[in-house]
């Protein structure tokens, strides 16, 4: 499997178990991670590094909303940026929609994430689905 398709798989899996050691094992140490869910919960859209990665992971896997899905139907990639997207509509029913860009570095770790809300996502955040 190559470092894109790893990536792929992985993140995804680990994410699920809410495995915040191996999830933070797939991203470099200085790795900058953007999103309106870091905003939403640390207080800033910008996290960079293991230090600020590691309590975001940590108060995701105790807040995980049902409606985090993770259906997704492939991905595209360059060889260098992995885009893929989580659509509103799933089998299972209607689930964030989601758009996760990462640069992989040529080592296989996320060199930089950018997570792309949906009009369903951002409702559950307006209503504070992530609270404890």
């Amino acid at each position: 499997m190559d470092r894109i398709e790893r990536i792929y798989r992985e993140w995804d899996e680990r994410l699920a178990r809410k495995d915040v050691d191996a999830i933070l094992a797939l991203y470099a140490a200085d790795a900058v991670f953007e999103s309106p869910l870091a905003a939403h919960l640390m207080g800033t859209g910008i996290l960079r590094g293991h230090a600020e990665l590691r309590p975001f992971f940590e108060k995701l896997a105790q807040r995980k909303p049902t409606v985090r899905g993770r259906y997704r139907t492939g991905y595209l990639t360059d060889g260098r940026l992995l885009i893929w997207e989580y659509p509103r509509e799933a089998p299972g029913g209607d689930q964030l929609d989601l758009v996760e860009v990462m640069e992989i570095g040529d080592d296989g770790l996320i060199r930089n994430q950018r997570v792309y809300w949906g009009w369903f996502a951002v409702g559950v955040l307006q209503a504070d689905g992530y609270r404890r």
